[in-house]
């Protein structure tokens, strides 16, 4: 038997660990989680993909696609996101924990950008993050591939709950309709966006944007309304009448007239009574309140303010600041949520090289959240540095990998340091409460090495 069959060996799907389907021997769970609705929807989709998160994922691609705001709002979510990268936070000293985290990000590419940002640019227009963990000869984690997730399905009963852990998910060929890849639940990880039940485990997530999909087209046919309408009634337009005229009459004069236009002639001589009366173009083109208020609903079901999106009319500052702070909570759930499928990929990858991922205490987080600005984190550190806090915590607060800050402390112990002392740059540190901006306090430093 292999490695993986005897971690991974066939158990009941009933309360199933994510990661190798085991369970505890006794449940006194009764009933079903899904919704009557979805229980419905599981016996459907035996035979086909859910069509209605297939149209959600496509609705929204053609949405980035075509318009430039919900481009730049996928993102600015996913760079936002992914910008201060991955980090491990555990205690210093597991630093076999810690080796095995550094080899497992390089070796899937955990540590570039792009490959960060395509992720959690999937998890936000797609609403699932479906990632494969594709082993090597070595029986060791290569690659963490990226699905696309409306192909993906999950294989659960009526109550929500997979039928075989060793059958958890497959890919359906929508173009052929057949069974292009069975997953057991070790194999393929995803992580769901505001899922209908989050224990449901048939319940797959939807698209940041999914309930913005009827205002984005009522807006957009209101903003080619406005355009059709400015091209159509903005002219200057000229009424000529002619009293009594016969229609042969009429229509020589009209002749005549659009005639003589095509060298812009302004002047009209009529020998019988008559007259050209101007008929002003539509004077109401600026009133667009219908597009302001559907741009304003849109941005409402957004992440961030539009302020932030390049419409800043008269937004209060103030108000702007606020909003803003919404936009980071949202940005440290996103994180949250995709980190979490890094970290059940590197306790894969743990168990694999014969090492208990529940013996250690450690989570795979983001290194910067977005909630607190940078000044902010800093001068939160430099208080609990003040308490007396331990070091690996303070680092943590300022968003620093405090294993990294040891190793480096470390090394420079070693090399030429002009001051060997272990407290040297640590100093003194004073706070002055509500001697700052928006009742921030005051932090100054005095490091003593100048004595």
């Amino acid at each position: 038997m292999g490695l993986l069959d005897k971690i991974f060996k066939r158990q009941p799907a009933e309360n199933a660990s994510p990661m190798t389907g085991e369970e505890p021997e006794q449940s006194s769970e009764k009933g079903f989680r899904p919704t009557p609705e979805n229980r419905i929807l599981y016996l459907y989709r035996s035979m086909w993909v859910d069509p209605v998160h297939h149209q959600r994922i496509l609705d929204l691609r053609h949405m980035d696609a075509v318009d430039g705001r919900i481009k730049k709002i996928h993102t600015r979510i996913a760079r936002t996101a992914v910008k201060g990268g991955l980090m491990i936070e555990t205690d210093p000293r597991n630093k076999r924990v810690i080796a095995a985290w550094g080899n497992f990000q390089k070796r899937l590419g955990l540590d570039r950008m792009q490959k960060l940002e395509s992720d959690a640019r999937g998890l936000v227009m797609e609403g699932n993050l479906p990632i494969q963990w594709v082993l090597n000869g070595n029986q060791q984690i290569s690659r963490g591939v990226r699905m696309a997730s409306e192909t993906i399905q999950p294989l659960v009963e009526p109550n929500g709950q997979f039928t075989d852990p060793e059958k958890a998910w497959r890919q359906i060929d929508l173009s052929s309709g057949r069974e292009e890849a069975v997953f057991p639940l070790w194999q393929l990880t995803v992580v769901r966006l505001t899922p209908d039940n989050y224990d449901d485990m048939g319940a797959m997530g939807r698209p940041y944007l999914d309930a913005n999909r009827t205002v984005w087209q009522k807006l957009i046919m209101t903003e080619e309304d406005l355009v059709i309408r400015r091209r159509q009634r903005a002219p200057l337009r000229m009424a000529h009448v002619l009293e009594g005229a016969s229609t042969d009459d009429l229509e020589t004069y009209r002749h005549s007239v659009e005639q003589d236009q095509q060298d812009i002639t302004t002047d009209y001589f009529l020998n019988k009574k008559g007259g050209v009366t101007a008929v002003q173009g539509d004077a109401n083109l600026d009133q667009i309140a219908d597009v302001s208020y559907l741009l304003d609903t849109f941005f409402a079901g957004a992440p961030a303010p539009k302020g932030l999106f390049g419409y800043v009319g008269d937004l209060n500052r103030d108000i702007l600041e606020d909003l803003k702070r919404d936009y980071y909570e949202e940005i440290d759930a996103l994180q949250d949520t995709q980190s979490e499928a890094y970290e059940e990929g590197f306790r894969l990858s743990l168990l694999l090289n014969s090492i208990n991922p529940d013996s250690f205490d450690f989570r795979i987080i983001f290194a910067e959240r977005r909630t607190d600005t940078p000044n902010q984190r800093a001068d939160l550190a430099l208080k609990y540095q003040a308490l007396g806090v331990p070091a690996d915590m303070v680092w943590k607060a300022a968003g620093l990998d405090p294993a990294e800050m040891l190793a480096g402390r470390e090394a420079q112990s070693k090399s030429n340091d002009p001051y060997p002392d272990d407290n040297a740059g640590t100093g003194n540190v004073s706070i002055t409460p509500g001697n700052a901006p928006k009742g921030e306090s005051a932090t100054s430093i005095n490091n003593g090495k100048g004595k």
